[in-house]
């Protein structure tokens, strides 16, 4: 970033102005609030205002059970809230020491790639939008449409999808919800490479978002910054490569990285990340096809809720439902640490278990909170106009700033 003369309020020479952007302003994205001090259109100075959606999502954890969590979870980055939901499912399997059979990570894996690409389809056509762009946006919506449908036959829910259950799914996939994957992977990526065609070397974006809010590996990981904007600075960290859960190591796959850590490589490193989340999803029903076609959960049933058919028919399927309600089933004192591979980072989970049926104490590592952190530094120097598209390619989703 450039060097300009920076004037406070005393100087006489001073012709500073105060624009509040946010919390209610539509190019936020957010309910989130930045107090500026003007030159002009240059920002001299910004402080960073969060919590106004701060719903205590940590300490309502604490006075509910391990499986009714999950709803909370949601409410956090809800562009990709599966994610968020298998995130929190491998925590408690991590604490209970269950190992989920090779078609769970599977199906995993498919859902939560298609929430990476509804993900980054939200954000990179936003940041499209923020340019004066609005085609882009428009295209890619009508695929994130058919990713939802595939939500809908898989849990019945589309934005907070509450996902699939500790130790797997609590259903299997139907026929339909397969027949509309297909589909999305024969049309998505017509649409991605048109995506591209406006974008990639249209002049008007390219001089908007090249060298934009550039930022060096080493003040990337300064800030404890992870996902796409630490490998557009150069940095090849990806929790599904480097930790892998989930059966991610059966997988080949590139991490994309950048070389500017500017918007644009924002940009491209997200639109490559689309085309390995399709890589894998491919893989991923090849594998499905050797595993067998009805196992959709672990067998647990000590912590895996049984049909309530079973319920109302079985007295052994009654009692474990029983006993799992009401926390009658002892859990390790432990605590545990686990982390996924968010759209915009690291997301990770620290339980710290007393064994009872509820956390004693539970912190969501929410990386929009981690990199939205260095969004007022990084705007000294910067016109306002720049400042906006670089909140774009930040991607801060507010439930996950503020939890």
């Amino acid at each position: 970033m450039q060097n300009h003369p920076v004037y406070t309020d005393n100087d006489p020479q001073s012709e500073l102005s105060t624009l509040n952007l946010g919390p209610t302003h539509p190019a936020t994205h957010g309910v989130f609030q930045n107090v500026l001090q003007l030159d002009g259109e240059r920002i001299v100075s910004g402080v960073s205002t969060i919590g106004y959606i701060h719903r205590a999502f940590e300490k309502i954890a604490e006075h509910r059970p391990f499986y009714q969590i999950t709803p909370l979870t949601d409410r956090l980055n809800y562009c990709s809230s599966p994610i968020n939901n298998m995130g929190w499912h491998m925590t408690v399997e991590k604490l209970l020491n269950i190992q989920t059979p090779k078609r769970v990570d599977y199906l995993r894996v498919i859902v939560m790639e298609l929430a990476r690409i509804a993900d980054h389809i939200v954000c990179n056509g936003v940041l499209g939008v923020d340019t004066g762009a609005f085609t882009g946006f428009l295209y890619m919506m009508e695929q994130r449409e058919a990713i939802y449908e595939i939500y809908e036959e898989v849990c019945g829910s589309r934005l907070t999808t509450n996902i699939g259950r500790i130790g797997g799914f609590e259903r299997n996939f139907n026929s339909r919800a397969f027949d509309k994957l297909r589909a999305f992977l024969k049309s998505f990526p017509k649409t991605l490479k048109e995506f591209e065609g406006l974008f990639n070397r249209n002049r008007i974006f390219v001089d908007r978002t090249r060298d934009v809010a550039a930022v060096t590996a080493e003040t990337a990981l300064s800030y404890s910054w992870t996902g796409p904007l630490l490998r557009a600075a150069g940095v090849d960290y990806d929790v599904r490569a480097m930790n892998p859960y989930s059966s991610y190591e059966d997988f080949e796959f590139e991490v994309p990285v950048g070389d500017n850590g500017d918007v644009y490589s924002r940009f491209l490193v997200r639109n490559e990340e689309m085309w390995q989340s399709l890589r894998i999803i491919e893989q991923a029903l090849v594998k499905l096809d050797k595993e067998p076609g009805d196992i959709f959960h672990a067998d647990v049933p000590e912590f895996y809720l049984p049909p309530k058919e079973e319920v109302y028919n079985n007295m052994e399927a009654l009692i474990y439902h029983f006993k799992i309600v009401m926390g009658e089933i002892p859990t390790p004192t432990t605590e545990v640490y686990h982390s996924v591979e968010g759209t915009n980072g690291e997301l990770g989970f620290y339980l710290v278990n007393d064994g009872g049926r509820s956390p004693y104490r539970l912190h969501f590592r929410r990386p929009s909170f981690i990199n939205y952190q260095m969004y007022a530094p990084m705007s000294r120097g910067m016109l306002l106009s720049d400042a906006i598209i670089n909140m774009s390619s930040l991607n801060v989703i507010a439930g996950e700033l503020d939890a």
